[in-house]
């Protein structure tokens, strides 16, 4: 399978234990993941976050008053997808290891999730579009190496 061109920006904000973060996050490693779930060229932003930013952006935009693992702002589908995921450190952190995953893993689960959603992929809407988006998200790790995080 070809992979998707994509144009990439990784921002990391003022994060605890930026360090492990970045080395979880290796550019090219970003840049795979995304790649591998795409179905049209993309410019995406992945911009890393402390838990204040994450709970006022959660807040605001889906009035949720709680920092949640990734938000996806998806700006265009066609012909190219336009988004930005926002991946908050510290609960990312938390669910990693009560997951008992590593971080880059569940990392990397998080970013095709989020690069799922912005192509307009739903999981929240039925339980018939839950279970398809699981599953392609499972196969789409497998081809990353990544065992399913749903088991």
């Amino acid at each position: 399978m070809a992979l998707k061109q994509l144009s990439l920006s990784l921002q990391f904000g003022d994060i605890a234990q930026a360090a492990r973060h970045r080395a979880a996050l290796p550019r090219h490693w970003v840049n795979r993941c995304i790649r591998h779930a795409l179905s049209s060229d993309a410019q995406i932003t992945v911009r890393i976050v402390n838990a204040e930013e994450g709970l006022a952006l959660n807040s605001s935009y889906r009035g949720k008053p709680y920092a949640t693992n990734v938000l996806t702002f998806d700006y265009e589908h066609q012909p190219v997808v336009l988004a930005d995921l926002v991946l908050c450190a510290p609960v990312v952190a938390e669910e990693a290891k009560a997951l008992g995953k590593t971080l880059r893993t569940h990392y990397a689960h998080l970013l095709v999730h989020g690069t799922l959603h912005a192509q307009g992929w739903e999981h929240e809407t039925s339980a018939k579009e839950a279970q398809a988006m699981e599953a392609y998200e499972t196969d789409l790790l497998a081809g990353l190496g990544i065992a399913n995080p749903y088991a």
